[in-house]
């Protein structure tokens, strides 16, 4: 972050730069390897309170289609048998809490839908950048079950494919007019 941005500087409404702005995962597949992917397509917004961070809040809403791990077979699987993309077009999140826990850090809890499934995840974040307030950039990652939301094909994905996917944010969004 910019030393001369302070964080009462950066209140008021964003939206995502999606061009800018990365929206991935990690999830180990047999034994030895890792599989990366991110989604293409996804929109956002927050509003952000530089005085009183719990007020802030953030949504996003990921098209579950847009799914790519450079790897046609597999994101189709993903598409089809663990998103079920047809019938659940949307991974959407919604904050329901925020918490600094440091200067520039954040404890963003929300309400996380796949799949038709809702649950609760926290995600931490840290500012990485801000200019004039018109323009801020956050990074931050979390860890989850796959399985909390069903996301599983058969008996042996349980074993060939990690039930722990890293969901990580490269985020810049643009202050709204």
């Amino acid at each position: 972050m910019s030393t001369m941005t302070r964080l009462s500087e950066l209140t008021g409404d964003y939206v995502l730069d999606t061009a800018h702005t990365r929206i991935g995962f990690v999830a180990r597949h047999t034994m030895a390897t890792r599989v990366r992917g991110q989604f293409e397509e996804f929109e956002g917004s927050a509003y952000l309170d530089g005085d009183d961070p719990s007020k802030s809040s953030a949504r996003l809403t990921i098209r579950a289609k847009s799914i790519q791990t450079h790897n046609p077979q597999r994101d189709d699987q993903l598409r089809g048998t663990f998103l079920y993309t047809d019938d659940h077009p949307a991974i959407t999140f919604a904050s329901t809490a925020v918490a600094q826990t440091g200067e520039t850090t954040f404890k963003v809890t929300g309400d996380l839908t796949m799949r038709g499934v809702t649950k609760p995840v926290t995600v931490d974040f840290a500012l990485t950048g801000a200019r004039n307030g018109s323009r801020v950039g956050f990074k931050g990652s979390v860890t989850i079950n796959r399985n909390d939301w069903g996301v599983n094909w058969n008996a042996a994905t349980k074993v060939l494919v990690g039930s722990m996917v890293v969901l990580e944010f490269d985020v810049a969004a643009v202050r709204r007019s």
